[in-house]
């Protein structure tokens, strides 16, 4: 067999490091369904018509090819070719529609998969990773009150997370309508592009940003600098919130009852709900920050960002957004709003910054030794006994020397060793336990030994 070798962006986690992600994906799941929602998995491939619906992301999709079709691949349009999900809401949009008949409206999902992205690899960013979504959908309307429970959902499972060293998140929230409208009232036209130009200001600047605007949205200096400030502006509550927008719109010369000032006046009243509603159910969790752009093509209304307090270089670690028409069946359309976690760089930020670690890397409280070869049926029934009765048991793998068993078992971070009644140091006739992590021995019944609480479970700590 050749020798293997790690390949750039697909992170393959140690068994400790495995044990502080499964703990993060049962955190999510228990809040999410805490919340309603329901879970379902969706298929990895995708027809590449479906995945070519992001646009932008086109370069980044993972097309397949099968061995014998290699070299011919561009016989096939990329339309009709098969491709690997980049994220998981173009599968739901999909799922929704072939199931729409089955499912109960408004469905709300939470799906915890991975993903294929191929995207440059660096620190925190994979092209195999895991995403945790939550999705409300609706059959031909959407209530605006997801907007608000949403966001609040994933603050309340990043809330949760904090015992393993997360710092605190907040959701930054804007409205591709207020955005629209204002861009629309200065004049420009290529609305799609502002936005994913204002996208990037947290990686390149406003200097830069100005001037892509200026070079590839055809705007003038001055209608730069307007989008500029108005990336700029933010508030944690719906009256600042709105005096600072229409204090811009009169400094630019938009009027108040122009076409363009009453679709963004449609988004701000919607992203004024959303921070006063939120300010009342999680004071703090959720603020207006009008630079947030999500600058893929179907979002349709509210777009958010979530920051951990003090993390500024790990940037956003949960996205999302309104889409009103990326699924439809005929003229019916099913309205939704979602927020993503990017899993696995979350986890690698508390791996490697937050210090989580686990408390040891086999689930097993117990492991039954085995005096020699003879014993092993016997052996066996002990743990089959302790397993039974809910507690996480293992048997030695060889009838090594006690002292080699006892190492093994420390190794994976079991903390019992179960002496069967020939096996005991002192030769008693009774089985025995010790505590290797205290030195502790005992005198112990399967059918009624417990480990201590502290000892029982796996646990993810902070170092």
């Amino acid at each position: 067999m050749a020798k293997g070798s790690s390949i750039s962006g697909f992170p393959e986690w140690l068994p400790s490091e495995r044990v502080v992600e499964q703990r993060v994906i049962d955190t999510l799941r228990t809040i999410f369904e805490l919340n309603g929602f329901i879970g379902i998995e969706t298929r990895a491939v995708e027809q590449g018509s479906s995945l070519l619906k992001k646009g932008e992301t086109s370069k980044e999709i993972y097309l397949l090819s099968r061995l014998q079709d290699v070299g011919n691949e561009n016989d096939t349009p990329v339309e009709e070719r098969l491709g690997l999900h980049f994220d998981l809401t173009v599968p739901l949009s999909r799922y929704v529609v072939e199931h729409s008949g089955d499912l109960a409206f408004p469905f709300k999902r939470w799906q915890i998969q991975k993903v294929w992205r191929g995207e440059r690899p660096q620190e925190g960013r994979f092209r195999e990773f895991v995403q945790a979504d939550i999705d409300v959908i609706g059959n031909g309307e959407l209530p605006d009150h997801y907007e608000v429970e949403l966001p609040l959902v994933m603050v309340q499972a990043l809330e949760e997370l904090r015992q393993y060293g997360l710092p605190k998140a907040t959701v930054h929230a804007n409205n591709r309508k207020l955005s629209e409208g204002f861009y629309r009232g200065l004049g420009l036209t290529d609305i799609e592009g502002v936005l994913r130009e204002i996208d990037k200001l947290d990686k390149i600047g406003g200097e830069e940003v100005a001037r892509l605007l200026e070079e590839t949205c055809g705007a003038t200096a001055d209608q730069a600098n307007a989008c500029l400030e108005l990336a700029n502006l933010t508030a944690d509550n719906g009256a600042d919130l709105t005096d600072k927008f229409n204090a811009l719109c009169e400094i630019h010369h938009i009027a108040f009852d122009s076409d363009a000032y009453l679709l963004a006046r449609e988004g701000l009243d919607t992203l004024a709900m959303i921070v006063d509603e939120a300010a009342r159910l999680r004071p703090g969790s959720v603020i207006a920050d009008l630079k947030i752009a999500r600058g893929l093509d179907y979002y349709t209304g509210s777009v958010y960002e979530t920051f951990l307090e003090g993390a500024d270089s790990l940037g956003s670690i949960c996205s999302g957004g309104r889409y009103d028409n990326l699924a439809s069946q005929g003229s019916k359309k099913y309205p939704g709003v979602g927020l993503s976690i990017g899993l696995s760089r979350l986890v690698s930020y508390m791996l490697h910054t937050a210090g989580a670690v686990a408390s040891r890397v086999s689930p097993a409280a117990v492991m039954v030794a085995v005096w020699d070869e003879n014993m092993r049926p016997a052996c066996n029934r002990i743990a089959q006994a302790l397993r039974g009765r809910g507690i996480a048991a293992d048997v030695a793998p060889t009838a090594a020397k006690l002292g080699k068993q006892i190492k093994y078992a420390s190794k994976l971070g079991i903390p019992y060793v179960w002496f069967p009644a020939d096996a005991t140091e002192d030769g008693s006739d009774s089985d025995e336990v010790k505590n290797i992590v205290t030195g502790e021995q005992v005198a112990a019944d399967v059918q009624s030994w417990e480990p201590d609480t502290l000892y029982a479970q796996q646990t993810v700590t902070i170092q």
